[in-house]
């Protein structure tokens, strides 16, 4: 255990999937720092992640694009977390205006990657690996402090009671509660390249239906009309759309009684891997070696292989940038579907 810092903070405003992914270094400076109250700075949509975790101390929310944007709303929060009187500064996050935000907020030691556009702003500086996991590349900003931590640490989440009794309560309406053959599709993602067609999720939907599962489609407000559209096709009672209507931690409930998650790389992947449900992950225009694929011990990833023009980008984009867009029209419903199979009887018992 190490006694130098009793007052942390750790930054990460980017999505939702990279503040999941920065539990594991929140948990593990816990170990480390046990007298240590830590606190994390996020955007407003990823606060309720954070919620109830034993490793944290205070959740505080920067909204760098709405009531806080601007110079004005920037020097306000530096203001905010001045207050605090931080000795350590942990910055995942590779903005300058993370960065610039710790300084500002007069917090003597901060450590974060080389690659930051704002290490000039840093004291401690630590080397960007690309081979590593996402997971394990943030853990690694604690060789900025001479301290090194070796074992697998996977995100852990924890929903209240009341978001258990909701979530309880919404598949009993729907005869889904206790049924132990529900599987999870979360056929959403920002990125149109990163995303596996509606129909061929509507396709393996109906095969899991037929196959006796039933079905829960989630994801957030944005992804509401796209799982409209894929319960419309699927068209069964055995399936139910919970996107846009619950919070993070709702779904992270969810997503604890489901069998198996089937999801693009995107979000909910992550959101499982917390909440130790294996997912099977379709990768298109990105590829697991960028470190951000599922890290659960059962976790699989479906994706093209051997194509010349994958990767295309760092996190996918509107169209195929050559129009034929293989990295996805190649992965068949059969072919997902055969990876859920084996999965469930890889573990067949264990939920």
């Amino acid at each position: 255990m190490d006694a130098r810092y009793k007052s942390i903070l750790v930054i990460q405003t980017a999505f939702i999937g990279d503040a999941v992914l920065t539990l594991p270094l929140v948990q593990v400076l816990k170990k480390h720092f046990r007298d240590a109250e830590i606190d994390i700075v996020v955007v407003p949509r990823s606060a309720q992640l954070f919620r109830n975790h034993p490793s944290l101390h205070r959740v505080v929310e920067y909204d760098k694009r709405g009531r806080d944007s601007g110079i004005s709303g920037f020097l306000r929060m530096a203001k905010i977390l001045k207050r605090t009187s931080y000795q350590l500064a942990v910055i995942p996050h590779r903005s300058i205006r993370s960065s610039l935000l710790a300084k500002m907020a007069g917090i003597p030691t901060r450590v974060g990657f080389d690659r930051s556009s704002g290490r000039m702003f840093l004291t401690n500086i630590v080397r960007y690996r690309n081979e590593l996991h996402e997971i394990d590349r943030n853990i690694s900003l604690l060789e900025g402090l001479g301290q090194k931590h070796e074992s697998r640490e996977l995100p852990a989440m924890y929903p209240s009671r009341d978001d258990s009794k909701h979530v309880e309560k919404l598949l009993s309406a729907h005869g889904f509660a206790r049924s132990q053959k529900l599987i999870a599709l979360a056929p959403g993602t920002i990125w149109n390249t990163k995303r596996w067609m509606i129909e061929r999720f509507a396709d393996l939907g109906k095969r899991l239906v037929a196959n006796g599962f039933r079905v829960v489609l989630i994801g957030g407000p944005e992804d509401k009309s796209l799982c409209d559209k894929l319960a419309a096709i699927v068209r069964s009672s055995n399936i139910l759309n919970t996107a846009g209507e619950l919070s993070l931690l709702q779904s992270a409930e969810v997503l604890s009684h489901c069998r198996v998650l089937v999801s693009n790389d995107s979000a909910p992947m992550h959101i499982a891997v917390a909440m130790r449900t294996p997912v099977v992950a379709i990768f298109g225009a990105t590829v697991p070696a960028f470190g951000f694929a599922p890290y659960g011990e059962h976790d699989v990833v479906v994706e093209t292989t051997g194509l010349s023009c994958r990767p295309c980008s760092i996190h996918g984009g509107e169209k195929c940038p050559i129009g034929t867009f293989d990295c996805m029209n190649n992965i068949t419903a059969d072919r997902v579907e055969d990876e859920v199979r084996k999965l469930l009887k890889a573990r067949k018992g264990v939920h």
